[in-house]
């Protein structure tokens, strides 16, 4: 562990990112999307990292979006502030496609606010569990700053009227409004946070790392095809993956009653 933005421990295949700049509500800013990039661009090709565990230090905030302090100062530019403010929405639109393309499952964990750009992170997860008091919101349009770019991620994530809901609205949505939405996985009382998303954790982690990186690939690709495109896609993947030594592996495993053994191939 460090005092840096963002703090790293891998356990036994289990990298967790724990955002760490709670006296900025550990906001999206410069430093903190830097950090981010580098630790997933690491965990990429990094065989020991099985699943990737996002969550944030103690606190009332997991994230608030965008540092509107940092956006702010850069009012004064001569050009008001356009090249910087598309920079940023840029790299964190960039952050979010990287989380997407990781060949390894990414898990938000939610403790306190997710607001903006945070409620975009958690929605961009491949899953995301809550503490029973965790919010999520989208306020944009109540300082007259839509959330566009949140809005990529939360309208792919939950049905199309209730992300319009929040975006129209900017009211915070408690815990079990975002499980139907389909913005949260699971809702787990704060007390049991750790062992559960341990738990959990350690159940992906145990199974083919390349299982899950064909999986994950091929589910962003076929959701936003056609029916017919989908399938069409999806056969070819499986059929690759049928010849994969992990699936000769796994499914010997299985018609024998034993442990799997895998080997990434």
């Amino acid at each position: 562990m460090s005092d840096d933005a963002l703090l790293t421990r891998n356990d036994d295949g289990i990298l967790r990112l724990t955002l760490n700049r709670p006296e900025r509500m550990n906001a999206l800013s410069e430093e903190m999307m830097a950090c981010l990039k580098d630790a997933l661009e690491r965990a990429a090709t990094d065989a020991a990292v099985r699943v990737v565990v996002l969550d944030a230090v103690p606190g009332k905030v997991f994230c608030a979006g965008h540092d509107l302090k940092e956006l702010t100062a850069h009012r004064n530019d001569a050009d008001r502030g356009r090249a910087y403010f598309e920079k940023i929405m840029t790299t964190c639109s960039a952050l979010m496609q990287q989380i997407v393309a990781l060949p390894k499952p990414v898990i938000a964990v939610v403790d306190g606010v997710a607001t903006a750009a945070g409620c975009q992170l958690v929605a961009t997860c491949d899953l995301a569990l809550c503490t029973d008091t965790a919010t999520f919101c989208t306020p944009g349009v109540n300082i007259g700053l839509f959330c566009s770019t949140p809005m990529v991620a939360v309208s792919r994530a939950a049905n199309r009227k209730q992300a319009m809901e929040m975006l129209l609205t900017g009211e915070s949505i408690d815990a079990s409004t975002a499980k139907d939405f389909g913005l949260i996985n699971r809702i787990v009382p704060k007390q049991y946070l750790d062992v559960v998303v341990t738990k959990y954790a350690q159940m992906i982690a145990s199974k083919s790392p390349l299982t899950l990186k064909i999986g994950k690939e091929a589910f962003y690709q076929q959701i936003e095809m056609p029916l017919d495109q989908a399938y069409a896609h999806c056969v070819q993947v499986m059929t690759e993956n049928m010849l994969a030594r992990d699936a000769e592996e796994g499914i010997g495993a299985f018609l024998e009653k034993r442990k799997p053994e895998w080997t990434g191939e």
